[in-house]
């Protein structure tokens, strides 16, 4: 007897539908399993016959062929025990029922339980895009469904509560829907700008930078206040959509970095890797090409500590993603795309001892020390940054001023209203953000006044932009524009933005 059940597999962060054909028939007693299967599947054999054996149903004495079909597509993780189960014990005739609308997945463990596996959201996804409706997963993936309307989802246990649950003899309850808003509404940041003494100046870009998500530079002496600025991102960036939070999902739950309690990411990622991060981590890739760093922060915040102390190498990676806001990552396993679209915000000092301007202290580098720390960002990978900031030291009056500055909740409301500036502009664009603006964009939408363009003609020369330079400087004068309630680009916009760029 042959039976069929449907089970998916990631590629990426997508689901790919797996037929699980198993065919029970006479022979000495086996069981072999085809189609493209890693180790992690090979191995499934022995966790499947030790969970029916323990979950109370027998394991056929004959001989089990298993096809993994597509064969030709490569079938990787845990996530195939439950269907295969459930296949075998169909085609032995233990179970006597239709499984054709259920999508399974989970992995099981020796005494017939479930367990949880990485990606569970994401094979949801794919599997509603292709029409089904119903699905039986593991109870601990079952917060990563509650938030999608429109489907039925069963969370079982363990292998028996499936088997009873199709046979109709207890049915398993569904999952328990949330209201997405008001999980999003609930979000306490431990930053906030109200807590960031000084630095208006800085204070300034970084509201400018978040307004039009262009990418930021935070330069100035060690205890300046750079990293605090940048943990205040988050707080002043506008709500997740659901849309934005589902896709942000996707990637966590592949990575395995999913909080169990919430099964939803929906604050803006914060993503603060070592220094020491190798390119793949940075990247993505490994032996299963999981995501990366870029990846982690799509929607968010990477924030570089001292990026000249990170690899050379590591920070050219992020040239193609800062432009694209996705990486192909290609391994001899295959290929696989990944969304990175996030807000580049890094800090370094102005030079190793990070005392180079400073009026309070003296400076112990010599030039060429100084030049060869500041040539460790390369060109092409500072013209990808919008704005690069001074910050100053902060005075000790201000350190000690009772009064409290403004909030990241007040900002954030003046952030909201320049996105949906933005966002009505670009409605029919495809776009969202000033910083994603092509040139075509920018002819359309940033047309400069004849002193404008000389203004910026000027700095062109002067400065020695390059073209791409100079687009950055037209995007972030747009934006400040934006801010300020301007139809047009005015001469003090455009003097900001290349205050900002060259600061």
């Amino acid at each position: 007897m042959i039976a069929k059940v449907l089970g998916y597999v990631l590629i990426g962060i997508n689901g790919v539908p797996v037929n699980v054909e198993v065919d029970v028939s006479n022979g000495l007693p086996a069981l072999d399993i085809v189609g493209l299967g890693d180790t992690a599947v090979k191995e499934s054999k022995e966790r499947v016959r030790s969970a029916i054996k323990n979950s109370g149903f027998s394991v056929p004495t004959r001989k089990i062929t298993v096809n993994l079909a597509p064969a030709d597509v490569k079938k990787e993780g845990s996530g195939l025990d439950l269907p295969l189960a459930v296949g075998i014990l169909k085609a032995s005739a233990q179970l006597n029922c239709e499984t054709d609308e259920y999508v399974f997945f989970g992995e099981l463990s020796l005494d017939g339980g479930l367990r949880k596996i990485n990606g569970a959201l994401p094979l949801i996804i794919s599997a509603i895009s292709n029409g089904n409706k119903k699905f039986i997963i593991p109870f601990d993936n079952r917060l990563e469904a509650s938030y999608i309307n429109g489907i039925e989802v069963y969370p079982a246990k363990s292998l028996k509560e499936v088997v009873d649950h199709l046979s109709g003899l207890k049915l398993l309850d569904k999952a328990i829907k949330k209201d997405f808003d008001l999980a999003r509404d609930d979000v306490k940041y431990d930053s906030d700008l109200s807590l960031v003494k000084g630095q208006q100046v800085a204070k300034r870009a970084l509201e400018v930078a978040v307004s039009g998500g262009h990418n930021v530079l935070f330069v100035g002496a060690p205890g300046t206040g750079k990293t605090m600025l940048a943990k205040c991102i988050p707080t002043i960036m506008p709500d997740m959509t659901f849309e934005e939070a589902l896709e942000t999902t996707k990637i966590h739950s592949v990575a395995g970095l999913l909080d169990e309690k919430d099964g939803i990411v929906y604050t803006r990622p914060f993503r603060s890797p070592h220094h020491t991060s190798t390119t793949v981590s940075m990247t993505g890739g490994g032996n299963k090409i999981k995501p990366g760093e870029i990846s982690l922060a799509h929607n968010g915040v990477l924030f570089l500590d001292e990026m000249p102390e990170y690899n050379r190498s590591t920070l050219e990676a992020l040239r193609q993603p800062l432009e694209d806001g996705e990486i192909s990552v290609a391994r001899a396993t295959g290929s696989v795309k990944y969304p990175a679209n996030f807000m580049l915000c890094g800090s370094m000092n102005p030079c190793p001892c990070g005392n180079y301007g400073s009026a309070d202290k003296e400076c112990t580098c010599t030039p060429q020390q100084i030049a060869k720390y500041k040539a460790k960002l390369s060109g092409p990978l500072l013209d990808r940054i919008d704005l690069q900031v001074a910050v100053d030291s902060v005075k000790y009056s201000e350190l000690t001023d009772e009064g409290v500055g403004e909030t990241s909740k007040e900002v954030r409301a003046r952030v909201n209203r320049t996105r949906e500036i933005q966002k009505k502009r670009f409605e029919k664009d495809g776009i969202l953000v000033n910083a994603d603006m092509g040139e075509k964009h920018i002819k359309k939408y940033c047309k400069l006044k004849k002193e404008c363009e000389e203004v910026l003609k000027k700095a062109y020369e002067t400065l020695k932009l390059s073209p791409r330079a100079r687009s950055r400087v037209i995007k972030v004068a747009r934006t400040i524009a934006d801010m300020e309630l301007y139809d047009n680009i005015e001469i003090k916009h455009v003097l900001e933005a290349i205050s900002y760029r060259h600061g």
